[in-house]
């Protein structure tokens, strides 16, 4: 079978493009190539048994969409967005990439023809709800999401499900909640502090608060996103029915909560790293975002979660910096 991730040089991309080479299959079946598409050519993966390919270009741009499945991949993972604070600081960058090259992805897949109808797992977003919030959103909430880039991706969720119902793809779209602890230098995401916050003080840098302590969200760790990822690929779709897109398990925790699980695992000295200084713009982005889910339909249909922050800290260690 063949696999294309779209945005395979970003930190997901990389760490599935990693897992598949040490899986070797998807959904029990056994990967024969492997494409990584991004704006910029992403790195092979290294030691894999399989063919493995790299395309850099625009996927908004007309023309790729259709080169990249024109040799029919079997299941296509759809990573590739503009990040949330970026979406909002330039509007036209947003739609044309997180909307505009989801709907030419979608289309390319349906001129395909020949009965050709790929699994395709879109990474969605928690920012497609919109305050004011129960305590915990459950599976029934209304989309209204308050940002640009919450508005694309609740955009992008209705049209996975029209062309899942209209059989041009087998398609789940996943609601990733926010992915920390992340590797590497911040991105343009308005959510990169709660990252920073941990990352930088456990390599004993000086790290950003841009928020009170009291703030809330919900988290989930790299390693849980990929597993995520790779459950949403080989799921028996016929068990979600029409409604295609799912809110992923995680956990609430606030600010506080992640600063206290820091000090357990690296001590008092890393928590004097983080300096609070206030960001309204910040401030304003978050304080749209949900809290605290009851993700019923996606534990029952399997997918798991991380079990305490401290955890997560724990797993960038493993992962990031060998310990």
């Amino acid at each position: 079978m063949e696999v294309l991730i779209i945005g395979g040089a970003g930190m997901i991309g990389r760490k599935l493009a990693d897992r598949l080479v040490a899986d070797g299959s998807v959904g029990g079946r056994k990967i024969d190539r492997l494409v990584l598409q991004d704006i910029v050519e992403p790195a092979a993966p290294a030691g894999a048994a399989f063919e493995t390919r790299a395309i850099a270009g625009d996927f908004s741009k007309p023309g790729l969409s259709e080169q990249l499945v024109a040799s029919r991949p079997d299941v296509i993972f759809h990573l590739a967005a503009i990040v949330s604070g970026e979406a909002e600081a330039d509007f036209d960058k947003g739609y044309r990439i997180n909307l505009d090259g989801t709907r030419l992805l979608l289309d390319a897949i349906r001129q395909v023809g020949g009965g050709y109808k790929p699994r395709l797992v879109f990474t969605s977003s928690i920012a497609v709800f919109g305050a004011p919030f129960p305590d915990a959103i459950g599976d029934e909430f209304h989309l209204t999401p308050l940002t640009s880039y919450g508005t694309q991706k609740a955009i992008c969720e209705l049209l996975l499900a029209d062309y899942s119902r209209r059989g041009f793809v087998d398609g789940v779209g996943i609601r990733l909640p926010t992915i920390c602890v992340r590797p590497g230098k911040p991105n343009k995401a308005a959510s990169g502090f709660f990252s920073g916050i941990i990352r930088e003080p456990l390599n004993g840098m000086e790290a950003i608060l841009p928020v009170p302590k009291t703030v809330r969200h919900w988290h989930a760790s790299p390693r849980a996103a990929i597993g995520f990822l790779l459950h949403a690929a080989g799921l028996d779709t016929a068990e979600m029915g029409p409604r295609r897109n799912l809110t992923m398990p995680g956990l609430s925790v606030t600010v506080a909560e992640q600063i206290e699980a820091l000090r357990k695992v690296a001590g008092d000295a890393a928590v004097a790293l983080i300096r609070e200084e206030p960001d309204q713009t910040i401030r304003n982005i978050v304080d749209g975002w949900s809290r605290n889910f009851d993700p019923k339909r996606a534990l029952a249909l399997g997918f798991k979660a991380d079990a305490s922050f401290e955890e997560i800290i724990r797993i960038y260690q493993q992962d990031e910096m060998g310990k």
